[in-house]
């Protein structure tokens, strides 16, 4: 249950960042994924997580370049690797600088580990009703 709560919190105290990420995300707008935000696995909380893909987006701020958070943070994804999840990270400035890129990379992640049918339209015209 303390993780619920937590996430809960988390959810109430998002980042300029996380905010973004999640008007991108949210009711399946980013190419019909669901993805949750602040989602509790184990003893860790996820910033986004699809679980179709099994893929976690993380954000990192500036406290992630400490050695020792990154320590911390080679744990935690070590932990999700064994349970299956790949775990991207982008440091929130990218957000702001390469967004296409974040989103290519999503995108391309989503497509090799849970491939869904592109849209018709997506498609080149040659291919179109093959």
């Amino acid at each position: 249950m303390a993780n619920t709560q937590r996430a809960r919190q988390l959810r109430q105290r998002e980042t300029w960042a996380e905010k973004l990420m999640w008007r991108w995300l949210r009711d399946r707008r980013f190419s019909s994924y669901k993805f949750r935000r602040q989602h509790p696995v184990g003893p860790y909380t996820l910033d986004f997580f699809c679980e179709e893909a099994e893929l976690n987006i993380e954000l990192d701020g500036y406290g992630h370049g400490f050695v020792e958070q990154r320590k911390d943070d080679a744990v935690r994804e070590s932990f999700l690797a064994e349970r299956g999840i790949k775990t991207l990270r982008f440091w929130n400035g990218a957000l702001r600088r390469n967004s296409r890129s974040v989103r290519d990379t999503i995108f391309n992640e989503l497509q090799s580990r849970a491939p869904k049918p592109l849209p018709d339209y997506t498609r080149p015209i040659e291919e179109r009703g093959k």
